[in-house]
């Protein structure tokens, strides 16, 4: 399945939402927008990989921030306690396992439990 990810991003407008976009073995590539702060958050038994599609945002951790442009990506270890932030919109893809929850040991207003699709 082709996905064009400029005509992927336009069809949703809201923030820390994320959209599956496609299915590969068990994972699931997820588009979401960043904007502003998100909850303190980890994912016991998931790992998670942020790609920056278009914009930047910085990436919390209790010891250190790093910061994520275009063309960038990072993975945050499974355990490990994040906060993403974005001053301005960014768009970003997720590769992570089908059955995690965006806001992972927290809950708050943010999590969605029934993810759409693209």
């Amino acid at each position: 399945m082709k996905v064009n990810l400029d005509q992927a991003f336009a069809a949703f407008s809201d923030h820390w939402s994320p959209r599956i976009a496609a299915d590969l073995n068990g994972q699931q590539v997820k588009l979401a927008k960043f904007k502003g702060e998100f909850v303190w958050h980890s994912h016991e038994h998931e790992d998670e990989m942020f790609l920056v599609h278009k914009g930047s945002f910085t990436m919390e951790f209790r010891d250190k921030r790093v910061e994520l442009r275009a063309g960038e990506f990072l993975v945050v270890p499974r355990g490990v306690e994040h906060r993403p932030v974005a001053q301005d919109e960014v768009e970003v893809i997720l590769f992570e396992p089908a059955a995690t929850l965006n806001t992972g040991t927290a809950t708050d207003s943010r999590t969605v439990r029934d993810l759409k699709r693209i």
